[in-house]
């Protein structure tokens, strides 16, 4: 009955951002941004703790103050952009929607593609809009993974939002339904668009980003070589109001003189690729993540100190 009530609930919400104009939900999630960088402490210390540790001494502490405020405003932005676009048709995307680069993946091909490709990208910009790629990319199935939310009726919702909006053609939990991905890719013509850039301490790679060791997933690397895929780092920004760019860029290599490069020289230009994306536009990026998680050093068992007896 709860999980009912939450659905419909959930339904209404979503039917009500969707049905307001794209700026006016921009501006409304960037109000509601503003307002939650001031009350919620605990995410907007972490978000000035990671500024910090990427752009101090750079930048001054009222310079990483104003750079967190407007990456909240931005998120908000964001969340409330991602429910609007998941229900505008095709034509009303491509007026908000651009994408660069994409011709990059094969510029004579024609028809269905057989070889597989990998989109490793990260939280930038409104990263809900990957899923409408199968608009502006011909040739693939386009595929995705995602996390699933709890509770059960807010999953519900945010897979009906991206499959209605026509968005990728495959969708996979990430936890649950890896052997149905794997499956997709050993039949190869998949374009598919994994979040690359959350902290994985578990058989993550701890790599430096902005100069600092932090864990990072060894998955698109390991997918790319494992299932002949090319593989880039697509980042979107916001050039506007309610308004997005995807610029693909030039792919990572995933071989070397013949030779499959390892996985981590691989993690490493993906760390990389985002770094310069970050640097571009810090607001852009999702800060309020501990990105910067490294292994726990084992407890060092206390030494009690004993002061030394006198000599008689």
């Amino acid at each position: 009955m709860i999980d009912r009530s939450l659905y419909i609930f959930g339904s209404m919400l979503v039917a009500l951002v969707q049905a307001l104009p794209l700026t006016w939900v921009a501006l409304i999630g960037r109000c509601g941004g503003e307002a939650l960088f001031w009350v919620d402490g605990r995410h907007r210390k972490v978000a000035l703790k990671n500024l910090t540790l990427c752009f101090s001494p750079a930048k001054s502490a009222k310079e990483i103050h104003a750079l967190a405020r407007e990456n909240f405003r931005r998120i908000g932005e964001t969340y409330g952009c991602a429910v609007k676009t998941a229900g505008m048709t095709g034509p009303a995307v491509r007026k908000i929607m651009q994408v660069t680069g994409a011709e990059s993946l094969d510029p004579d091909r024609a028809g269905p593609q057989t070889e597989n490709c990998i989109y490793a990208t990260g939280h930038f910009g409104n990263f809900e809009l990957f899923s409408r790629l199968p608009m502006f990319i011909q040739g693939y199935q386009c595929a995705a993974t995602y996390r699933a939310l709890q509770p059960d009726a807010f999953n519900r919702i945010l897979v009906k939002m991206r499959t209605k909006s026509g968005g990728s053609d495959l969708l996979f939990e990430r936890r649950t339904e890896g052997d149905a991905l794997k499956k997709s890719l050993s039949a190869g013509g998949v374009l598919l668009i994994l979040v690359a850039d959350q902290s994985s301490r578990d058989n993550g790679l701890e790599l430096p980003f902005f100069g600092h060791p932090c864990f990072t997933t060894p998955a698109p690397a390991i997918m790319a070589a494992r299932y002949n895929c090319s593989l880039y780092v697509p980042i979107c920004y916001r050039t506007g109001l309610g308004r997005w760019r995807i610029e693909v860029g030039k792919a990572i290599p995933t071989r070397e003189n013949g030779a499959r490069r390892s996985t981590e020289a691989i993690t490493r230009d993906i760390n990389s690729a985002m770094e310069t994306a970050v640097r571009r536009d810090p607001a852009n990026w999702f800060w309020v993540h501990n990105r910067w998680k490294t292994k726990k050093l084992p407890k060092v068992p206390e030494q009690k100190f004993t002061e030394p007896v006198p000599a008689a």
